[in-house]
């Protein structure tokens, strides 16, 4: 079978030749893979960056995809750490963390869909007590995991969504999928009176963002709960510690670990479901899987699709 194999951090995997995988485990299966998403967190892992990575060369990379099982069945698979991954023609998957999808589900809007809505998804259903009528921010709201947190918030009832990021007419775009309202970083005081903050990009920018913020809330002992999801504008943020005092704000994460996996793969069908009715727009683009080495430093809008 042919491959996505990556041999080095610093070069994109080359699509070459590549051994069959092979089941060693009773809850492992053999599956054709029909789609696979080139998500942040998928180079992240690949190159070593992201703290669930192996760290191991070489490797497939490709997180999760869209796979046909051995009965025919269509299934969304997210892997554990492997160093064979959904960058192929076949691999292996754990069948216990992977679901049937809805029938005529799209595997490439499936597959584009799943990883960056997931984390707005999860975040709203297992990190905070959320409940229809909360008011919400999405900082970053312009990337494409932002673009779906505006529209998972407003699907779970989110009475008042502000979408916020630095381009202003990517945020023009916003009010089409659910946004009540959009601001740049410099008017991040207009989304004073949130209830929950999904941020993706954390740094310096969101670090800068909070003190006007809190200042502005009419009423700072009202509960915030900030929810740290990417970071996009830095591994870490220099949070000043007046706002820990001077209002009732919760920091919390979300992602691999701070979720329990069971809780992930519980999420799945919830998520499958809402694409596949057109729920959440999606933005994808297929790319034949022979042209990887391309597709890995492309700099588009859309969230690429490897399709073997």
């Amino acid at each position: 079978m042919h491959a996505a194999v990556l041999t080095a951090f610093d070069a994109p995997p080359i699509y070459r030749d590549h051994p069959e995988p092979v089941a060693t485990d009773d809850n492992d299966m053999v599956v054709e893979v029909l789609a696979a998403g080139l998500h942040h967190l998928t180079r992240a892992k690949a190159n070593g960056s992201h703290y669930s990575s192996t760290g191991a060369l070489p490797l497939v990379p490709g997180a999760d995809g869209v796979v046909r099982d051995q009965s025919g069945q269509l299934r969304y698979a997210a892997l554990d750490d492997t160093n064979l991954g959904t960058f192929a023609d076949r691999t292996v998957i754990d069948v216990r963390r992977s679901v049937v999808l809805p029938e005529g589900a799209d595997p490439v809007r499936i597959a584009a869909a799943m990883n960056p809505g997931m984390s707005s998804w999860v975040a709203l259903r297992r990190r905070v007590q959320f409940t229809p009528g909360q008011r919400v921010l999405v900082i970053g709201a312009t990337g494409n995991a932002g673009r779906m947190a505006v529209q998972v918030a407003k699907l779970f009832g989110a009475a008042h969504v502000i979408a916020a990021g630095r381009d202003a007419a990517r945020l023009a775009a916003l009010p089409a999928l659910g946004a009540d309202e959009t601001c740049t970083f410099d008017r991040i005081d207009r989304a004073a009176d949130v209830d929950i903050v999904l941020d993706y990009v954390w740094g310096e920018p969101s670090a800068n963002a909070m003190i006007p913020m809190l200042t502005a809330r009419a009423d700072r002992t009202a509960p915030l709960t900030w929810i740290q999801i990417g970071s996009m504008g830095g591994r870490t943020a220099p949070v000043p510690s007046v706002a820990l005092r001077s209002a009732r704000l919760q920091i919390v994460g979300s992602g691999i670990g701070s979720v329990p996996a069971q809780d992930f793969i519980k999420e799945l069908p919830g998520l499958a479901a809402a694409v596949a009715q057109g729920a959440i727009d999606v933005r994808a683009r297929a790319v034949p899987l022979a042209e990887v080495a391309q597709a890995w430093t492309a700099d588009t809008d859309d969230r690429i699709v490897l399709v073997p």
